[in-house]
């Protein structure tokens, strides 16, 4: 009997979309994780039962030691990578405190030119198109 292929893991994630005086707010992957090196708007994967908003909430207290608000959505995409495809959903969200890197990564506040300029995962072109207008 032939193999059947493997199925890839299904991953959802979601991301903040943070602006301060007309800069976002990206942080650099970790070395050792999926992507190392590239930037992207800070969020992760949910976890099993919980909801967008409670995951960027988690995410951002445990990434930048912030709390966050939690706007609308501004950009829905999923992305086919050779070992998973990721649903990602990116949120508009205002943060309260200022981010920190509590795990060592790179934290910037850009302008939109700049997004054109940086590395970011595939799976984030469509919005990083949408933002430069």
């Amino acid at each position: 009997m032939p193999s059947q292929p493997q199925q890839s893991e299904r991953v959802v994630v979601v991301a903040a979309i943070v602006e301060r005086e007309d800069r976002l707010l990206v942080t650099e992957r970790l070395p050792g994780t999926h992507l190392a090196g590239y930037w992207e708007f800070p969020g992760g994967k949910t976890e099993d039962g919980e909801n967008h908003q409670r995951c960027l909430e988690r995410e951002m207290r445990e990434e930048l030691g912030v709390g966050v608000e939690v706007g609308n959505r501004i950009h829905a995409t999923s992305f086919a990578y050779p070992d998973r495809t990721v649903d990602l959903h990116f949120y508009r969200c205002t943060i309260i405190g200022d981010p920190k890197p509590v795990l060592g990564q790179c934290v910037r506040w850009v302008s939109r030119a700049e997004l054109g300029t940086m590395r970011f995962p595939p799976a984030d072109l469509e919005l990083i198109n949408l933002l430069r207008g």
